[in-house]
């Protein structure tokens, strides 16, 4: 603990004194043993009631931060699964059929979490790394079932015998699963290349919960499925079920929609471009940044009341910059001059504020110099402190004393280096998910015009979120709706995160869409038709897909950290954009426009095939619905 009042750290007004204490420890797990020095201070508030003490610091904001996650991954939890099963009962209209996808998806999650414990053991993980867990399965897990107990409910209702219907769903649904989860695993991937520690646990999370997804969803529902037969429509709803059933031969709703697109499908596709990009157009200015504490957290948080207090009162004291000399004998006369020398060029520099505090450290052969810098210690003027006080100031002091190594940290120092970290790996992320996207998508549909619009179209989709986050958590617009304020940046690690999240996402849809027009095409319908078939009666399905999917998304944008607001406003739109303008508009009156072009295939790759396998020609269609329903 440094003395307050030898090192003047005293407020000019002589009513306010800055204790500074230091937690011995690995300063990662600092969160963990904070309760005593949180302890101590009410204590004093207790017998002295007429003093006002403010208690701020990595470790307790640490300690803050597990709580604050902890409550909102268990409120997330808790919001996102009923969510999920009241969508998922008024589009099966059935409780059982409801129930099964949700219910897989949780068991799913139990076991990914099971072996990520495991993994955990030999690579040191994010605590957000559960949480990513849990938005990743309810998005895709949930999906997976519904797209295959749909299409199996869906040829039960056309007359096919059980046997025949779950081999009719394992050849369509199932391969649609295997293909939009490896595509998962393909983006998420990604997050590998960027060589940092974050996004290695977020891409391990998401991929083992993929597949786990994925396995469960093409062994253990056909399972159930056959065991179950029809009783999955067991608690049936009377009015949902009606529904359902008006509902499967494709949506009257999108059927009237599509009629319109595919009228005037040049236009269409204009018009839907041009409101994308539109939404898209603020995300040109995006601007990145580690968010401080005072970003992260609610302003009426207690903490934060603190926070605002203490840097009112001594700016640049909560977060100073950290400066560790590590040389031979910290107490040679070398280095006692060097040392002299930096406090001195560090107040020149006019980039930093008194008091900077000197700790030597003998026994170790380290000086830790604690130096606050000017502004709010993560705005553009703490930045330029910093970059004069790493390349100027240190330099400039401690050149030509043998033996000295200097290190300038600090959470603003973090913040930098984590940002340059993450501008340079950026790029070949974003080229290693887009082109390994192009291939797969290239070898599941066997055409390099159905790849190339799958690309573009997700690009498309996620640039329309990306540019809503901006405006929203950087700009400010709108952001009270979510219960947010503009901060003035996104956090650094979201826009890579978000793109890698979103692209595997987006697959879901149109791996299902696309795959259902194939199918027509490769019965014999022309473009046009299978188009419009394959999107009209796949539409329910979507739409109960993306629901699902935003809500889940809507539910993170409610929580109390602005890292989740921004993922979950950004998920949640780009989502919702994908399943209506791209899925709904886009994606009809492109193929639509390129009709016999839609499936070409270069000669040089005519080793590839150029059908993918088509479903059963439909059966005819029963008069009643009794031969695929008991009641």
């Amino acid at each position: 603990m440094v003395d307050p009042y030898s090192h003047g750290l005293v407020s000019a007004d002589g009513r306010s004194v800055l204790v500074r204490v230091s937690l011995t420890g690995d300063p990662m797990t600092s969160g963990d043993r904070a309760q005593p020095v949180l302890d101590a201070p009410a204590a004093v508030r207790v017998a002295h009631p007429e003093v006002r003490i403010d208690e701020f610091g990595d470790a307790s904001v640490n300690h803050c931060f597990d709580q604050t996650i902890g409550r909102d991954f268990m409120r997330a939890e808790w919001t996102a699964v009923p969510l999920a099963l009241g969508i998922l009962l008024v589009a099966f209209g059935a409780f059982l059929a409801a129930v099964l996808p949700v219910g897989l998806a949780l068991t799913s999650f139990l076991a990914a979490n099971g072996i990520l414990a495991l993994v955990t053991h030999r690579m040191p993980l994010d605590e957000s790394a559960s949480s990513v867990m849990l938005l990743v399965e309810l998005a895709v897990g949930v999906d997976y079932r519904m797209f295959y107990l749909r299409r199996e409910r869906e040829e039960r209702t056309r007359g096919r015998d059980p046997e025949t219907a779950l081999r009719i769903a394992s050849a369509t649904s199932g391969r649609s699963v295997l293909v939009s989860g490896l595509t998962v695993v393909v983006a998420t991937s990604g997050m590998y290349l960027s060589g940092m520690l974050l996004f290695e646990g977020f891409a391990t999370a998401a991929i083992l919960v993929v597949l786990v997804a994925v396995l469960g969803s093409v062994t253990v529902l056909p399972a159930l499925l056959s065991m179950l037969g029809d009783r999955v429509e067991l608690g049936r709803i009377p009015g949902l079920a009606r529904m359902r059933r008006t509902r499967e031969d494709g949506s009257r709703a999108w059927a009237s929609v599509l009629g319109r697109v595919l009228r005037r499908p040049a236009v269409s596709a204009s018009v839907a471009v041009a409101f994308l990009l539109a939404l898209a157009a603020p995300a040109v200015g995006i601007h990145t940044e580690r968010l401080g504490f005072d970003q992260l957290l609610p302003a009426d948080a207690s903490i934060m009341q603190s926070y605002d207090r203490i840097t009112q009162t001594f700016p640049g004291g909560p977060s100073p910059a950290d400066v560790v000399v590590q040389a031979p004998d910290v107490q040679s006369p070398e280095v006692t001059a060097a040392v002299a020398a930096f406090r001195a060029g560090a107040v020149a520099s006019s980039g930093v504020r008194e008091p900077i505090i000197v700790t030597p450290h003998p026994g170790v052969g380290v000086i830790e110099i604690s130096v606050p810098l000017v502004g709010s210690g993560s705005d553009a003027s703490s930045v330029r402190a910093l970059d004069t006080l790493g390349n100027e100031v240190v330099p400039a002091a401690f050149r030509g004393v043998p033996g000295v190594h200097v290190y300038v940290g600090g959470q603003l120092a973090f913040s930098e280096d984590f940002n340059a970290e993450l501008h340079h790996s950026i790029v070949p992320v974003i080229v290693f998910v887009l082109v390994l996207a192009f291939v797969l998508m290239l070898l599941a549909f066997r055409s390099v015009t159905i790849a190339a619009v799958s690309v573009m179209l997700n690009v498309l989709s996620m640039a329309a979120g990306f540019g809503v986050m901006v405006a929203v958590f950087q700009h400010g617009w709108g952001a009270g709706l979510v219960g947010s304020r503009g901060v003035g940046a996104i956090e650094s690690w979201v826009p890579l995160f978000t793109f890698v999240i979103l692209f595997g996402l987006s697959m879901d849809y149109h791996v299902f869409v696309v795959s259902r027009i194939r199918e027509a095409h490769d019965r014999g319908m022309a473009t046009r038709e299978a188009v419009a078939h394959g999107v009209r009666v796949s539409a329910g399905v979507v739409t109960s897909a993306a629901v699902i999917m935003v809500a889940v998304f809507a539910v993170f944008a409610t929580l109390s950290m602005t890292t989740f607001k921004q993922l979950g406003v950004g998920l949640a739109v780009a989502i919702l954009l994908d399943a209506i303008i791209v899925r709904g508009v886009l994606l009809p009156s492109v193929l639509t426009v390129l009709g016999d072009r839609t499936w070409w295939l270069p000669g040089w790759l005519s080793f590839l095939g150029d059908r993918t396998p088509s479903a059963p020609a439909p059966a005819p269609e029963p008069s009643t619905l009794g031969a695929a329903h008991h009641d």
